[in-house]
């Protein structure tokens, strides 16, 4: 068993101020339709620094029904082409909107191409008209996962010490 400290975050309107610049030439960010074959992909390679396993535990079916609702959305930052990082919602077209992965490549990291990823997804995100978008972020994520949280708006909620199997 290992204890986390979970931070729980939450946005309750869009950011007012215009978008964030594109930090690197050819980069680009968009909804997508990944199969589970390139979103496990992207997952291992976003999340395996990080510890994500959520996905990596779900039955494959489970996983294709998941990536084919309508009310999921993964945007995609790509760099010259090639997947750099993803923005993955759940509850899309409802009042609460979850997002639930959000990181980048290490390869990509350094680059201020988080923020503008995270800029761009909760843009499209907030056109739905959500009443919130919340999320939660715990010790094991990057370090710099609450700063990058806050300065796009999210405001901490609750905090708490989790237990989860390792």
């Amino acid at each position: 068993m290992v204890d986390l400290l979970v931070t729980y975050m939450e946005m309750r309107r869009a950011d007012p101020a215009p978008a964030r610049a594109c930090p690197v030439v050819g980069a680009m960010v968009a909804q997508e339709r990944l199969d589970s074959a390139d979103y496990i992909s992207l997952y291992r390679a976003v999340g395996e620094p990080v510890q994500w396993d959520q996905r990596l535990r779900m039955a494959a079916e489970e996983l294709d029904r998941l990536l084919a609702l309508p009310s999921t959305h993964i945007h995609v930052l790509r760099v010259e082409g090639e997947a750099a990082g993803l923005c993955e919602f759940n509850g899309v077209g409802q009042p609460e909107v979850e997002l639930v992965h959000f990181g980048l490549v290490p390869a990509f990291h350094g680059r201020r191409l988080g923020p503008f990823l995270l800029d761009q997804a909760l843009r499209a995100i907030w056109s739905h008209a959500p009443q919130r978008v919340w999320l939660h972020t715990d010790t094991y994520d990057h370090p710099s996962a609450q700063s990058v949280y806050g300065r796009a708006g999210f405001k901490p909620y609750a905090q708490r010490m989790e237990t989860f199997s390792d």
